[in-house]
């Protein structure tokens, strides 16, 4: 278990087949419900804060952008952009909104996991599970389950993977950075293997992101290097389905330098003024502002190389001499402040302009707008027939490279990644190894000093940009890929595939009840009732799900019910509550499984128990991660020494002891009622609306509560102190005949 589980507790109350042809079934004519997850948090739809943090970059633009565009098109009915709520004072407030809008079909919906606090994305790991059963609270509150899910980058492909195994739904996956190649790298660089996966959970990462590539119907990259240099490290890389479809550009936020010098009232204030302040923040460090610039733009992170920038611009007198130097590192206050790489970055920058001593000639802003100055920064830059660079060790796609272009911008670029394609595809500028300062230096003079060159890259990139990267051609071609994967899902679905996968996570969602019961004397033992109730449900099934809460095991479980003839149940809550699991796949809850593995340790409970000579182990079969099972004789004065070793040894735990015989010690979170409990809260049903059947003192617990009590005609001497609670019926009835009772004296059926 995680460490960092401790604040995992939940808060209750390589082809591209675009162009063929896919059909459509009359139940997507109202158009898709598409769900995007990229769970970070720091997305909001106005003047995002791109740059912000290692967890702002160009993926932020990618899925609003993604987002905005899908909407617009006619096939598609809602896009939902899903992320993380946090209300921090360190944050902007909006962040904070369940709910913002970006167009009439497309919205921001923020879900809280892991407290409020803002957590960079390596910190998430944790309280995935969390953000999936809250997403489960909300699409039924929505009242419509998405027909595809969509996640960005590994967190978000887990939560997609949990989601579409749940309701039996495609997911599809786009991963923009990926472990196996971020550890590689991280490695040569000299960071140890503890090291990494301290701060990046970066083996928990790799796992999810095989089982991801494995499972996910498509997996949409930006580029073929990045299929084959980052998908190519992992073990299921063979069986990944690949998709090329490269991102967009606002093209109407993006234009051409030359479009105010052909009109200049085609510029709205807004522009203007974002000009008017960069020309006077730039002014500041430069003492021949009128000189052509060398412009990057990047996060504070070393595998940007704006190092090596500095280095080729510092040791070339002549690029000196015809061209200043800005960079825009990101936003930052102080640098004291900041996370150990950012101001390891941030200080090498200072410290090589005090080395090569660029005071005059180098600019290093603290901060810009994204939404309005970046773009005009662009074309001040074209303006003053100046170049983009993009020094980057590795660059897995190059959105700003295509920004740049988009405005006129030629651009020099690492040959390691995504710009090879784009260059390829517009031939704007030149690829160079960014490991040789030398190689940036002579780019960066070979375009400034040559006018033809420069025209005839700006003229290329403009024209390349509008043919190759687009949004409205990227959402063209993931939509064929999307109604693709449907199409295969609702095939399956028809032939008998996944039938059943389909309705337990649709049911779920969808019934307004649920009825759970005790195996043992309660549901069993009485072969001609069970018939009758068996009957109900399926009549009911529209309204009602049922499942079983016992104490044995998921195999001794599934025996029992198996030997009475009994189908399988929506749910199955096992092990005395330490399990649950969905539908005949049966699908382990991890939330479950999370929730109650805080502070829980077993290894304590076994060493401090072992000197107990009362106490035998059960068998194998009945031990659990999370469920430790004796034998002991039924004496209250053992029991309580049982008691008193664990709290004088300060350890949280629930302790059960049923039939004279069995001892399970559990975590303190874990036990039949809570299980029951938090399926009402996973799937968002009130506990008036959930009828609990048990016949002896196991079920006591599970059956307290503002739930529908129903005890059989058959129950045990332990249960009679219930009689007179609230919202408790004692039947006369026995058995299943019990339940049928019960269901009629709450009215559930007629």
């Amino acid at each position: 278990m995680d460490d960092a589980c401790a604040g995992s507790c939940y808060d209750f109350i390589i082809n591209d087949p675009a162009n063929a042809e896919v059909q459509v079934s009359d139940s997507d004519t109202d158009g898709l419900y598409i769900q995007l997850f990229s769970i970070h948090g720091l997305i909001r739809g106005d003047a995002p804060e791109l740059g912000r943090d290692a967890d702002t970059g160009g993926q932020v633009k990618y899925v609003l952008e993604l987002a905005r565009s899908l909407a617009c098109r006619d096939d598609v009915v809602r896009v939902d952009l899903v992320t993380r709520l946090i209300k921090d004072r360190a944050v902007s407030p909006v962040y904070a909104e369940e709910i913002e809008p970006l167009s009439d079909k497309a919205r921001i919906v923020r879900i809280q996991c892991g407290g409020r606090k803002y957590l960079r994305k390596e910190l998430l790991w944790p309280h995935l599970d969390e953000f999936v059963d809250k997403t489960l609270r909300f699409i039924k509150q929505q009242g419509r389950v998405p027909d595809i899910f969509h996640g960005h980058y590994a967190d978000a492909g887990y939560v997609a993977r949990e989601l579409a195994t749940i309701f039996g739904i495609p997911f599809i996956f786009t991963g923009h950075s990926m472990g196996r190649h971020k550890k590689d790298k991280l490695t040569v660089e000299g960071m140890s293997a503890d090291d990494i996966n301290r701060r990046y959970h970066i083996d928990r990462r790799i796992r999810a992101e095989e089982r991801v590539i494995k499972d996910a119907e498509a997996i949409i990259t930006s580029t073929s290097h990045e299929i084959n240099k980052q998908y190519g490290l992992y073990d299921n890389f063979a069986v990944g389905t690949f998709h090329v479809i490269p991102p967009g550009i606002d093209s109407v936020t993006f234009y051409p330098y030359y479009n105010a010098q052909l009109d200049y009232d085609a510029e709205d204030e807004i522009v203007k003024q974002a000009r008017v302040l960069l020309l006077r923040e730039l002014s500041r460090f430069w003492v021949a502002p009128e000189k052509p610039f060398i412009l990057a733009l990047c996060r504070p992170d070393q595998r940007k190389n704006i190092s090596g920038l500095i280095r080729a611009y510092g040791k070339d007198p002549e690029l000196k001499a015809i061209a200043n130097l800005a960079i825009f590192a990101g936003i930052r206050k102080d640098i004291s402040m900041m996370e150990d790489n950012e101001r390891q970055v941030l200080t090498e920058m200072l410290l090589l302009m005090d080395r090569y001593d660029l005071y005059g000639r180098l600019a290093i802003p603290k901060k810009h707008d994204f939404t309005t100055e970046v773009p005009e920064l662009y074309r001040l830059c074209a303006d003053k027939r100046g170049v983009f660079v993009n020094p980057a060790l590795v660059e897995p796609f190059g959105l700003t490279i295509i920004e740049a272009s988009s405005c006129g911008l030629p651009i020099i670029a690492t040959r390691e990644g995504g710009p090879e394609d784009i260059v390829k595809n517009c031939d704007n500028g030149i690829l160079v190894d960014p490991t040789e300062d030398s190689d940036i230096a002579t780019a960066c003079r070979r375009i400034l000093v040559d006018p033809e060159l420069w025209e005839r890259y700006s003229r290329n990139g403009i024209n390349g940009v509008r043919e190759h990267y687009s949004w409205p051609s990227h959402c063209r071609k993931t939509m064929v890929v999307i109604k693709r994967v449907c199409a295969r899902v609702m095939e399956g679905t028809s032939a008998g595939v996944g039938r059943e996968v389909v309705s337990v996570g649709h049911r779920l969602t969808r019934v307004g009840r649920l009825l759970i019961t005790d195996v043992d004397n309660t549901l069993v033992g009485d072969e001609t009732s069970l018939v009758r109730l068996l009957a109900i449900l399926k009549e009911h099934e529209h309204d009602i799900a049922w499942g079983v809460a016992t104490g044995r095991n998921l195999n001794r479980t599934l025996g029992a019910l198996a030997e009475y003839g009994v189908p399988m149940p929506d749910f199955i809550i096992a092990a005395v509550g330490t399990e649950i699991f969905y539908g005949p796949d049966l699908i382990c809850d991890n939330g479950w499984q999370r929730h109650i593995g805080y502070q829980w340790k077993p290894g304590d409970v076994s060493d401090i128990l072992s000197g107990l000579s009362f106490l035998y182990p059960q068998d194998d079969e009945d031990q659990s991660p999370f469920k430790i099972s004796y034998l002991m004789e039924d004496d209250p004065a053992l029991l309580a020494r049982v008691h008193h070793l664990l709290q004088e040894s300060n350890i949280r735990y629930n302790l059960e002891f049923s039939n004279g015989q069995f001892l399970d010690i559990l975590p303190y979170r874990a036990s039949k009622g809570k299980a029951v409990r938090y399926l009402s809260y996973k799937w968002d049903t009130p506990l008036k609306r959930i009828m609990v059947c048990g016949d002896s003192g196991n079920d006591a617990e599970m059956l307290r509560g503002d739930t529908c009590g129903l005890v059989v005609g058959n129950y045990s001497h332990e249960l009679e102190d219930m009689r007179g609670l609230k919202r408790m019926r004692f039947s006369r009835e026995e058995y299943a005949a019990g339940i049928i009772d019960g269901l009629n004296y709450y009215k559930w059926v007629h």
